[in-house]
């Protein structure tokens, strides 16, 4: 691209670089190939296609935040696919590949959230409620850029009594501050900002500083049966 090349040209160049595969958003891998396609073979509309994409990342995927595993092959989305389970990051990751195998352009997003509604095991394993790097995506639809977080799956939602965050492809899906009985949910307190692909390294080192005690291993754990019994005991 050269340097006297027009505002729009430069526009559509940046956007084109948001379709790209890389190696963690490995879009052309047939595990994303078969999900993109079962899921929007019958639709040319990319607002539909986005929608249909979140939902499938949303719920499809399980929410796991001890299925962490810090190698970059455990990053890539078709190994976050094959998984079926991942924190909000590997869940972003998923949908950013899959949308931009579906032509429509993906990259990243960034932010520290105070998460009042973790379980007590989470919250005491990670020596915080602070949750470093949450992670979420942003689509180009129509001419701009909106946010969709794909992260907490419906049957999570409902075991913790949260709002389930909707996508309708034109407007940010973000976290609810309350939950459904009005408790204080998420705060947003740091925009981390955007990357075109997983800045591997940068969060594998942000969440080994921020969570020294987790030492990088995978923690076991059923989170989802944490997140029952604690909603039947309060």
């Amino acid at each position: 691209m050269t340097g006297n090349a027009s505002p729009r040209h430069r526009s559509a160049q940046v956007v084109e670089d948001y379709l790209r595969p890389t190696y963690y958003l490995d879009a052309d891998h047939p595990r994303l190939r078969e999900l993109r396609e079962r899921v929007t073979a019958d639709t040319t509309d990319p607002v539909e296609k986005a929608v249909r994409l979140y939902y499938a990342i949303r719920d499809g995927l399980l929410y796991d935040p001890y299925s962490i595993e810090f190698t970059p092959a455990a990053f890539k989305a078709s190994t976050i696919l094959s998984r079926g389970r991942g924190f909000c990051v590997a869940k972003a990751v998923v949908l950013a590949a899959v949308a931009r195998g579906a032509g429509i352009p993906a990259r990243l997003g960034f932010a520290d959230v105070r998460n009042h509604l973790a379980t007590e095991r989470l919250r005491q394993l990670m020596g915080t409620d602070v949750f470093y790097y949450h992670g979420f995506t942003e689509l180009h639809i129509e001419g701009k850029w909106v946010k969709a977080t794909p992260a907490f799956n419906i049957e999570l939602c409902q075991r913790f009594g949260v709002l389930a965050l909707e996508f309708d492809g034109r407007h940010d899906s973000i976290f609810h501050p309350f939950d459904a009985a009005n408790r204080r949910h998420m705060e947003y307190i740091n925009d981390r900002g955007t990357r075109a692909d997983l800045p591997f390294e940068e969060i594998r080192d942000a969440l080994a500083r921020y969570y020294p005690h987790l030492n990088a291993a995978r923690i076991e754990g059923d989170f989802h049966a944490e997140a029952a019994a604690e909603r039947t005991s309060s």
